[in-house]
């Protein structure tokens, strides 16, 4: 390695935003874009397109930032791999996904319960499932206001939802509002 490719590789180590600033042709290595991106997944925006479609960069910057999905090409958009991770480390990740892993259970489970606002971006059959509409719930009440209009009346679904957050009666059915039990 040359002692200037050296210089670059320690620059983007020490903050992988720098990445933005330099040529061209570093934005297209693969060696730097990674070291950049496993430092700050965010840097994944300056990369040379082709690296946004690499499998290994994307899936290093998303596990650094769940975020730095909304920079990968829109293949890896849609691999299961890739978004499992992105949602690990940022539940609203979801909402950069592929429609068709919206509607992946195992997906969104794990969306919801890293965030529960996750799952306004899940797709609307999930909306209506109550075990993902529970654990949204779980981490956040508030993400009742998502759920489909047939578990707003569910009485364990919308308790969970009060218990964790207590404003959540706003987005109850109004049959269970009047509700004393």
């Amino acid at each position: 390695m040359d002692d200037e490719k050296q210089k670059v590789l320690a620059k983007v180590e020490k903050d992988g935003s720098a990445l933005a600033d330099l040529d061209d042709k570093w934005k297209s290595d693969k060696e730097i874009v990674l070291a950049a991106v496993k430092q700050n997944g965010s840097a994944l925006d300056y990369a040379d397109k082709k690296l946004k479609a690499d499998k290994e960069v994307v899936l290093a910057a998303v596990k650094q930032d769940g975020k730095a999905l909304s920079y990968a090409d829109d293949k890896l958009k849609a691999d299961k791999e890739v978004v499992l991770i992105a949602v690990k480390q940022y539940g609203s990740a979801l909402g950069l996904a592929d429609d068709k892993l919206k509607a992946d259970k195992e997906i969104v489970l794990i969306a919801v319960k890293q965030t529960g606002y996750a799952l306004d971006y899940a797709d609307d059959k999930l909306k209506a499932d109550k075990e993902v509409v529970l654990e949204a719930v779980k981490q956040n009440g508030i993400s009742l206001q998502y759920a489909d209009d047939s578990l707003k009346k569910d009485k364990e679904v919308v308790l969970t939802a009060i218990k964790q957050d207590g404003s959540a009666l706003e987005y109850a059915d109004d049959s269970l509002k009047k509700d004393k039990e």
